[in-house]
C-alpha cells in the first residue's frame, strides 16, 4: 500500500548496491530544509505527547474519566504500539510475497512462520482483509483513551491553543500518523525479514487472520463479485473453487456480515438522531449524518486513489484515457522522477488519520448505562459493547475503505476521471511539502538503531543476485487488481522520446529498460511487440 515497500523489488538493481540507498519516500533527504522540517516536527510531535499525557493524567478522556488514567495511558500506548506492528506487518508480509521461502526461513525463523502460512493460497488477501479491520478498530479504541473531553482545559494554555491541539484533534493525529503508522512503514521498506522476525509480528498475523475468519468482513467478498461482475473482469484465485461445506460456510458468514453491517447502521444512525455521540455538541443531528457519510466517502476516496494509481502506472499515456481530470492526476502524479507519488502516500496517511479520529469522534456511542434509555432497548451489557465504538469500526472498513479500493481497482480510469481525485492529490501533495510529518523519519532512524535492523539485501542480496541463484523472485505469488486490496503504487520515471524510440527500434534496449522495472509479461500469453509497447 506504500510505494516505500516495493522500491525492494521494484527498483533498479544498480540502485540497490552496498553502499546506495533507494529514494522511496520523499522526506529521508539531509539538505538543510530537509534537516529543519525534521527539526521542527520532532519538536512538534514532543509537545503533542506532553500535552496528550498532561491531558489523561487531569482526567480529561473518556477513558480517563470513566475509568482510570492509568488505564488509558497503557491502552493508548499499547494500541499505537500495536498500530506500527500492524502497518510494518503489511509491508514485510506484501513485500515478501515474491521472495523464496528457502533465502531466509534458516536466517529468520520467526519471520518464516508467518510468511510460510501467509503466502500459501489466498491467506494474503484474508490478512489484509483482517489487517484493514484492525487499523480502523485501533484508531477507534485510541480515540476513546487520548480524545479530549468537551470543555477541556490544561496548564492555562489560551482557547486558540487548545482549540488547534485538542478541539481539532491535532495532538492525537500527528501523534498516531508518525509513531504508530509512518515510522514503522519506514523501516519496513527496507528491514522486512528483520521487522517482522518476532513473536509479536506472528501474533498480530494470526489476530488478523482471526478477524477475517469471523466473517465480520465477509459482505466485502460479495462486493468484490458484484463489482467483478459489473466490470467484466474474473477475481484471480490460488485456490480452487469452494464447494460442499466449505462454500455452504462461506456464504453463511458472507449473510452474518450483511445482517451486522445492516445492524450497525441501525444503530449508528439512531444514536446521531438521538444526539447520544461523542459528537460535538450544538451540531444537529441532520448535519452530523451528513458528515458521517462524507468522511467515510473521503476516506473511501484516498484508499481508492492508492489502488488507481499503481493501476493506470502500468499503461501508457495513450491508454490514460482522454478524461481531463484523469490526465491533470497523471501529469502531477508521475512528473519528473515520480517523487509526487512518495508525497502523496505521506499526505494521504496524515490525510486518513484525521478522518478515522473524526469519524470515531462522530460515530462512537455516549449512552449514560442506567441512565440514558439505551438504543433499541437493549440490555445494559449490550449498550457497553455498542459503547465500545466497534460497530463504526465495522461501518467504516466496509463502507468506508473496502468498497472503494474494490471499486478503484475494478474501474480506475473512471475513478480518476473525479474531480475530487485532483484536489486530493493536491492536498496531499501540500500537507507533506509542509514536513508536519517529517519526525517519522527521526523516529525510524532511531527504532532501526535500537532494534539492530538490517537491510533486507544483507541476508537475501539484490533481485539480482537471487536470480543467479536460480532463486529468482516470483511475482506471480502476488495477486493484483480486481477483488484484491494490494495496493503497490509504483511507477517507471517519465521517459524521454528518443528512448521511447530507441525501444520500439531496439529489442535489446527494450528488454534492458523492461528488465529495470521488473515489469512482466503475463506468464499465460506469448508476448507480443504489442504487450511490450504496454508493459515499457
Amino acid at each position: 500500500r506504500l510505494c516505500l515497500i516495493f522500491s525492494h523489488h521494484h527498483l533498479p538493481d544498480a540502485t540497490k548496491e552496498k553502499g546506495h540507498q533507494p529514494a522511496t519516500m520523499t522526506g529521508d533527504g539531509n539538505s538543510p530544509f530537509d534537516l529543519f522540517k525534521k527539526f521542527y516536527s520532532t519538536c512538534l510531535l514532543l509537545f503533542c505527547t506532553v500535552f496528550l499525557m498532561g491531558l489523561m493524567f487531569s482526567g480529561q478522556t473518556k477513558l480517563a474519566a470513566e475509568v482510570h488514567p492509568a488505564l488509558a495511558f497503557f491502552v493508548f500506548w499499547g494500541l499505537i504500539i500495536w498500530l506500527n506492528m500492524v502497518e510494518g506487518g503489511q509491508g514485510s508480509l506484501v513485500g515478501l510475497a515474491p521472495v523464496n521461502f528457502d533465502l531466509y526461513k534458516d536466517s529468520h525463523p520467526t519471520t518464516y512462520k508467518s510468511t510460510g502460512t501467509c503466502h500459501r493460497g489466498d491467506n494474503l488477501d484474508r490478512y489484509l482483509m483482517g489487517r484493514q479491520f484492525m487499523v480502523i478498530f485501533i484508531a477507534f479504541v485510541i480515540n476513546l483513551s487520548g480524545a479530549p473531553l468537551p470543555g477541556s482545559e490544561l496548564w492555562g494554555f489560551p482557547p486558540l491553543v487548545l482549540t488547534i491541539f485538542l478541539g481539532s484533534g491535532l495532538a492525537m493525529i500527528l501523534m498516531t500518523a508518525q509513531m504508530g503508522q509512518l515510522n514503522s512503514q519506514v523501516n519496513a521498506s527496507h528491514c522486512m525479514l528483520d521487522y517482522i522476525n518476532n513473536y509479536f509480528a506472528v501474533f498480530t498475523f494470526w489476530v488478523a487472520m482471526s478477524v477475517e475468519f469471523s466473517g465480520l468482513m465477509h459482505s466485502s467478498y460479495l462486493i468484490a463479485i458484484i463489482v467483478g461482475l459489473l466490470a467484466g473482469k474474473p477475481i484471480e484465485s490460488n485456490e480452487p473453487p469452494k464447494t460442499g461445506g466449505v462454500l455452504i460456510f462461506f456464504w453463511f458468514r458472507v449473510l452474518v456480515s450483511l445482517a451486522v453491517l445492516g445492524f450497525a447502521l441501525s444503530v449508528t444512525l439512531e444514536a446521531l438522531f438521538n444526539k447520544q455521540t461523542t459528537i460535538w455538541e450544538g451540531l444537529p443531528p441532520a448535519v452530523g449524518v451528513i458528515l458521517f457519510f462524507v468522511l467515510m466517502s473521503c476516506v473511501g476516496l484516498l484508499e481508492g486513489m492508492q489502488i488507481a494509481f499503481f493501476a493506470v502506472a502500468k499503461l501508457t499515456k495513450g491508454e490514460r484515457g482522454k478524461a481531463k481530470f484523469a490526465m491533470m492526476t497523471c501529469d502531477l502524479l508521475f512528473r519528473g522522477k515520480a517523487h509526487n507519488l512518495a508525497g502523496f502516500m505521506i499526505g494521504r496517511q496524515l490525510c486518513v488519520t484525521l478522518c478515522f479520529f473524526v469519524i470515531a469522534r462522530v460515530t462512537t456511542l455516549k449512552v449514560e448505562i442506567g441512565t440514558d434509555p439505551n438504543i433499541f432497548g437493549v440490555s445494559d451489557g449490550v449498550q457497553g459493547f455498542f459503547n465500545t465504538g466497534l460497530l463504526g469500526a465495522v461501518i467504516t472498513t466496509i463502507l468506508g475503505s473496502i468498497t472503494w479500493q474494490l471499486v478503484a481497482s475494478a474501474f480506475p480510469l473512471a475513478f480518476l476521471s473525479n474531480p475530487l481525485v485532483y484536489v486530493f492529490l493536491r492536498w496531499c501533495l501540500f500537507l507533506e511539502a509542509t514536513g508536519i510529518c517529517s519526525g517519522a523519519w527521526v523516529l525510524a532512524a532511531t527504532h532501526k538503531k535500537i532494534a539492530g535492523f538490517k537491510r533486507d539485501e544483507v541476508y537475501i542480496g539484490t533481485a539480482e543476485e537471487r536470480a543467479a541463484k536460480n532463486m529468482e523472485d516470483h511475482d506471480e505469488n502476488l495477486k493484483l487488481g480486481m477483488g484484491h486490496l494490494v495496493a503497490l503504487p509504483f511507477s517507471l520515471d517519465a521517459l524521454p522520446d528518443a528512448l521511447e524510440k530507441l525501444m520500439m527500434a531496439d529489442p535489446a534496449v527494450m528488454e534492458y529498460v523492461r528488465s529495470l522495472s521488473n515489469l512482466q509479461v503475463n506468464k499465460d500469453e506469448k508476448p507480443t511487440a504489442h504487450d511490450d509497447e504496454e508493459q515499457v
